[in-house]
């Protein structure tokens, strides 16, 4: 397939930067699309992030109502196997049991993420239902990590993340409702941005809400794409049960200026969780570097909250959120139990766990959610930022069982014990409904890239990108150092006519 520019001024290109290029009459939308497909098919081999690409919208990227006027004009963009639906399209949300399965209406995001002018060329992978640490069912699909194949993705933003790692499209959708953003994107050298609840619609289907913890947005390259993408694409549908805000100022004018002197709290031990000795020389590192940036830094102050209640909390509001999930797709079948040999084994198990819960235990769950919201919020009235590393283990090689819904482990609730162990520091942002951000700003021993997170209080996104942006400048736009991982767009030979 022909491509309209050399690898190296791909990737050298945010999504802003496509557009304007569009804008100027320099390239279309369609070659755009041309280029980012054949990328797909040189790369996709590799490290499976992409399910389907859709041939339609590559050959024609106005024909499925993308907006030739939106701030994104004709950027290639690829959606997530799980959350917003496109009308008529597959999505079959990583499982077997969802084979097949056609979306009979667009979602109220996915009409913002055409009318931000974002032409959906193809859909990536995830875990089962997104409840996973990593997109590895054999029987499915197994996503590879492009800094090296021998690793994992994480998830359960899995696809998403590679393909934006690998320079493929410079911004992909996501979701996360306890790390599934900023977890892959950390571990893939991407930019993972979880918003403040009250951001990203996920309607006609359920809203903020019901959902608790779950929220959409995208994984990126760079800071501007990602405001952006907030700028563009948030807002509530009609009927929200709640408000859902805005910020004063456009986060793309926002990311223009530093913001102030900011009060950083710098911790690795997040209740009984503890990061590895390599990974806290990076987070000290990293503290050190904003320092020299103008920030005060303190180690050690964390909000005054009981952690192991907080995680409690979290994990019956996943086990109870997915079971009903899993109720709700066999109910549409007229199932009454999940089929063995088309649901992961974990799914299964916690189904069987929550699927019986009573609102005594949902009631007790909002209560410790409360309580651990209000003690960060206290917090934040002291301190602007809290820093943590993304994750406190290194990435696991592919076929770590413990981490996947394939495990034999019997117990969900151990299970998910487990899980907070590797991804101690994202859950509870989900939790408060809180942003964070994990900036590619550091490396495990192995080579492999480690997201350094930043948290903040509700509502604070701008401040997040904010500093984002001053660390982005600070770095001349090098995250990652400036490397690239192993499979990468760059090391593509510029197709034959």
């Amino acid at each position: 397939m022909k491509t309209v520019m050399r690898w190296d001024e791909w990737f050298s290109q945010d999504g802003i930067g496509l557009s304007n290029l569009v804008r100027s009459g320099e390239v279309t939308a369609a070659e755009l699309a041309a280029q980012a497909a054949s990328a797909i098919a040189s790369i996709n081999p590799d490290i499976n992030g992409v399910v389907e690409v859709f041939e339609d919208a590559v050959a024609d990227p106005w024909a499925n109502g993308t907006d030739q006027d939106g701030l994104f004009k004709g950027v290639p963009f690829l959606l997530k196997d799980l959350g917003p639906t496109m009308k008529g399209r597959l999505q079959e949300m990583g499982s077997l049991y969802m084979k097949g399965n056609r979306a009979s209406a667009d979602s109220f995001l996915a009409t913002k993420i055409k009318k931000a002018g974002l032409n959906v060329i193809g859909r990536t992978t995830t875990p089962e239902f997104g409840c996973c640490s990593s997109a590895e069912n054999p029987a499915v699909y197994v996503t590879c990590n492009p800094w090296d194949t021998r690793y994992t993705s994480c998830g359960s933003s899995a696809g998403s993340s590679v393909m934006v790692g690998a320079g493929v499209v410079p911004l992909a959708h996501g979701t996360d409702g306890g790390g599934s953003i900023r977890i892959p994107a950390g571990v893939n050298g991407a930019i993972g941005l979880k918003s403040s609840r009250g951001t990203f619609s996920i309607a006609p289907a359920g809203s903020d809400f019901t959902s608790v913890v779950s929220t959409q947005g995208c994984i990126s390259r760079t800071v501007r794409d990602t405001a952006a993408f907030v700028d563009t694409c948030r807002g509530g549908a009609p009927g929200e049960f709640m408000p859902y805000w805005t910020a004063e100022v456009p986060f793309l004018t926002l990311i223009e200026r530093d913001p102030k002197p900011l009060r950083i709290a710098v911790s690795h031990e997040w209740g009984v969780y503890s990061a590895s000795p390599a990974i806290v020389a990076e987070l000290e590192r990293v503290a050190r570097f904003l320092e020299r940036l103008g920030h005060y830094v303190e180690w050690g102050p964390l909000p005054d909250i009981d952690f192991a209640k907080a995680y409690a909390a979290q994990t019956t509001c996943y086990i109870t959120n997915f079971a009903q999930t899993v109720n709700s797709l066999l109910r549409l079948k007229g199932l009454e139990k999940p089929p063995e040999d088309l649901i992961e084994p974990m799914n299964i198990r916690i189904w069987e766990q929550g699927k019986d819960a009573t609102y005594t235990e949902r009631a007790d769950m909002q209560l410790a959610f409360n309580a651990t919201a209000r003690a960060f919020g206290a917090f934040f009235e002291e301190w602007d930022i809290i820093l943590t590393p993304t994750t406190s283990k290194e990435t696991p090689l592919l076929g770590t069982t413990e981490y996947l819904t394939m495990t034999d482990n019997p117990s969900a609730l151990d299970w998910f014990a487990n899980l907070w162990g590797f991804f101690a520091y994202t859950p509870l942002t989900s939790l408060c409904g809180t942003p964070g951000i994990s900036l590619p700003l550091a490396k495990q021993a192995n080579g492999m890239p480690l997201g350094m997170l930043a948290q903040a209080a509700q509502g604070k996104d701008g401040l997040l990108l904010q500093l984002a942006a001053q660390i982005e400048r600070a770095i001349d736009g090098k995250w990652n150092n400036g490397d690239k991982p192993q499979v990468h767009v760059t090391r593509l030979k510029a197709a034959e006519d």
